[in-house]
């Protein structure tokens, strides 16, 4: 995992834990790369999310098997209004911002529990495609499609059966090779 910018310590430490735990992996913290200034556009005040993917590819550890970045900024691409993360289908590295995240972004009061809780979801979610997953159709699924952060408030907080089962099988084909 890689703060991409400035992000809360505790968050990435508690972030860590739960993906360590929900994917049965070593998970280490890497230190923070700054955000790449190229990945700023200016007139929609967000950051390309496939610029930071790119920065981030340039320093994956060979020992890792993903790599997730965690950054505080805004992010979009430029066919949408914001995204919430971004993949590599099949790749090795994810990006997830908690900005849409927070509740504060919706002008409510800050909710940890639910960011936390929110953040555990797409980061899931965007690691579940690195590992080939594509949206999944059951709404119980991590990997259900979100495009508001009501569906990722209402989609399931793990993958379901079937795409638990492309993780697993993906995680032992990745550590062999």
């Amino acid at each position: 995992m890689r703060p991409v910018g400035a992000v809360d310590h505790a968050i990435l430490h508690w972030l860590r834990k739960e993906m360590g735990d929900c994917l049965m992996a070593t998970v280490r913290t890497m230190p923070p790369i700054p955000v790449p200034p190229e990945s700023f556009e200016a007139r929609r005040n967000q950051y390309y999310s496939t610029r930071i993917l790119k920065e981030m590819l340039g320093e994956v550890p060979q020992d890792a098997l993903k790599l997730l970045g965690v950054t505080d900024k805004d992010l979009c691409i430029p066919i949408l209004t914001y995204v919430f993360g971004e993949a590599q289908v099949g790749g090795t590295a994810a990006v997830v911002s908690l900005a849409r995240l927070r509740q504060e972004h919706y002008g409510l009061t800050p909710d940890r529990p639910l960011l936390l809780e929110r953040l555990r979801k797409e980061c899931l979610h965007e690691l579940g495609h690195t590992f080939g997953l594509v949206h999944c159709p059951s709404m119980d699924c991590v990997m259900h499609v979100s495009n508001t952060v009501v569906d990722v408030d209402t989609r399931g907080r793990d993958f379901c059966w079937g795409c638990q089962t492309v993780v697993a099988s993906n995680t032992e084909t990745e550590r062999r090779g």
